[in-house]
């Protein structure tokens, strides 16, 4: 099974990073394959792609490594209650079909509590329209849900009730 995981940071070291890493990896768990990139992996040549036919090397690397993903592990920072612009332009490049049925894992970085059924609509939205499968539960966390940079323990919590209904879901 593959797992890819895909942030919208531009910057790193970085907190949605560090909670992609620790989400595919629980996934990849039994011998799964996992991988995680960030926006900034495929910059500068993403913010100048606008058809998927002109798409650099290190953009259409990316696209191929979501559309071929079993599980796909999306976060992002919060800007102004939703996630990154260059995120969805990214995501305008994936093909509409390339998702349909599959696992998504979709959550967010804050620092208010307000912004986060916000930037869920947002992602839900995003992904209703791939007809990807996303789980009930959405995953926010904010400054406070990390230790040193890394998840902390409520947070690791939360991931872990996450993984078990997408593999349920799998199995189902």
């Amino acid at each position: 099974m593959k797992i890819v995981g895909v942030t919208g940071n531009l910057t790193r070291p970085s907190k949605t990073r560090s909670l992609c890493e620790y989400l595919v990896d629980q996934l990849s768990e039994g011998g799964s394959s996992g991988h995680c990139f960030d926006l900034i992996d495929a910059l500068p040549g993403l913010g100048g792609t606008v058809w998927r036919s002109e798409a650099p090397g290190e953009v259409e690397a990316l696209l191929a490594a979501i559309e071929q993903a079993d599980i796909l592990v999306v976060g992002s920072p919060v800007y102004k209650a939703s996630y990154t612009g260059m995120l969805k332009h990214l995501f305008d490049l994936v093909d509409a079909k390339a998702l349909a049925s599959k696992p998504v894992i979709a959550f967010a970085t804050g620092k208010a509590p307000a912004h986060g059924e916000h930037v869920e609509a947002h992602m839900r939205s995003l992904f209703g329209f791939f007809e990807a499968r996303m789980p009930a539960r959405f995953i926010y966390a904010l400054d406070q849900d990390f230790e040193a940079g890394s998840p902390g323990s409520s947070l690791k919590a939360v991931v872990h009730q996450v993984v078990q209904q997408v593999r349920t879901d799998l199995v189902a």
